[in-house]
C-alpha cells in the first residue's frame, strides 16, 4: 500500500534503494534530499561523510542507477546540514 502513495519521481526511488545502493554506514550519515535534472542532491551528517562521497560518486552513481533499472542520475552533489 505504502509503495502505491509514495510519488512516482526519481528522488523518491533514490530514497526507496538508498540504503541498499548505499549501504547502512553511508545511509546512516547521508540521506539523498533533491533530485534536478539527473543530479542529486545529498545531505550529509558531517563534512568529512561529503567529502567521502565525493570521492565515491562514480560508484555511487553506478550502484544507484543499477537499482533504478536506468541512468537516471548523472551526477552526485554533496552537502552538510
Amino acid at each position: 500500500l505504502t509503495a502505491g502513495l509514495a510519488p512516482a519521481t526519481t528522488l523518491a526511488h533514490v530514497q526507496e534503494i538508498w540504503e541498499k545502493a548505499a549501504g547502512g554506514a553511508i545511509a546512516g550519515a547521508a540521506r539523498p534530499t533533491a533530485e534536478r535534472n539527473g543530479v542529486l542532491t545529498v545531505t550529509c551528517a558531517a563534512a568529512v561523510w561529503a567529502q567521502e562521497l565525493n570521492l565515491m560518486s562514480d560508484e555511487l552513481i553506478s550502484r544507484l542507477n543499477g537499482e533504478l533499472g536506468e541512468q537516471r542520475i548523472r551526477e552526485l552533489r554533496c552537502r552538510t546540514g
